[in-house]
């Protein structure tokens, strides 16, 4: 399974355990670089950088052959501490960066001095072909079976449109939950797989056992958008609590979204308050179960080790 991701990252496989907001940690990473694949973690998932500096001290010293790892960074002016990590990740240094919202040319700039590689998220070919120009070693094409935010488009229409007007990587994100799955976004003509949601369900990832078992309890079918989070839609698990509280904004949060003076703030209101709920649903046990995942957990039959997740994905 040799592409040119496996050559950027200099690992046996071309998957990446996807970056996942309060899912991913150190240890998750550890063992996705022993099974040969890449791993990485949403820096804003330290609280301060010095938390952020001792999870890559831990990393390089665990580093194996075959693997590597990488952090995401929310580049856009919501994240304060955009910078401040930016500059910890390049002193110390890493892999790869993954950037998200927003625009990553001065992550390219400063990653690239450090010797780190930079993959952008893109959604379309606008924003794919901006990324390249700035740069970026390889685009991570998040398509419309990603968990989260997802694009737009099916990872077909999304691969080929990227690779036939792209002339860097291109990475698939979402709908990834077995070895099938991985072979389709190759055929398409991906060069690797960001595969999240089969992760929630690991015994190392630092969330309750509800919700890792909620991956297993439920399929695809049970997957909804909500706008109730962030603002913008999500895809959550469509538990009791989900569709109590329902999946649209309110009526006062769309009549305020008409104001354009008001627009950003109820936006940063509601994205703070949506994480907010989700990080107690996914750290502590609670009925209010706000669970981000994707269609993919369809194929998330028990609770395993990162290691046997990746083999089945494999197999």
């Amino acid at each position: 399974m040799q592409t040119q991701l496996t050559q950027l990252l200099q690992i046996k496989y071309p998957i990446i355990q996807a970056p996942m907001f309060l899912v991913s940690n150190v240890a998750m990473v550890k063992e996705a670089m022993k099974s040969g694949i890449a791993g990485c973690i949403p820096a804003l998932n330290y609280r301060t950088l010095d938390e952020l500096r001792a999870a890559i001290t831990e990393l390089k010293s665990a580093k194996v052959e075959g693997g590597s790892f990488g952090f995401n960074l929310i580049v856009n002016k919501s994240n304060v501490k955009y910078k401040g990590q930016l500059e910890v990740l390049c002193e110390e240094g890493c892999d790869f960066i993954i950037t998200s919202l927003g625009s990553p040319e001065e992550t390219i700039n400063q990653a690239h001095k450090a010797g780190i590689k930079v993959f952008c998220d893109v959604t379309d070919l606008k924003f794919a072909k901006k990324v390249e120009e700035l740069g970026a070693d390889a685009i991570i094409a998040v398509n419309n079976e990603a968990g989260g935010h997802r694009g737009q488009l099916s990872p077909q229409e999304l691969i080929k449109e990227l690779i036939d007007n792209c002339n860097i990587p291109v990475i698939s994100a979402g709908g990834v939950g077995c070895r099938a799955d991985i072979d389709k976004m190759l055929s398409y003509g991906a060069e690797g797989v960001s595969v999240g949601s089969p992760f929630i369900a690991s015994i190392e990832a630092g969330v309750t056992d509800d919700y890792k078992q909620a991956c297993v309890d439920y399929g695809a079918s049970d997957i909804v958008m909500t706008e109730r989070i962030s603002g913008t839609p999500c895809t959550v698990i469509n538990t009791p609590y989900v569709q109590k509280i329902g999946t649209k904004a309110t009526w006062i949060e769309n009549l305020l979204n008409k104001n354009r003076k008001l627009k950003k703030w109820v936006k940063m209101v509601r994205f703070s308050i949506g994480m907010r709920a989700t990080e107690k649903a996914a750290k502590k046990a609670t009925y209010k179960t706000v669970w981000v995942a994707g269609p993919s957990i369809e194929h998330t039959k028990a609770i395993l080790p990162v290691k046997a997740i990746v083999a089945n994905l494999l197999s």
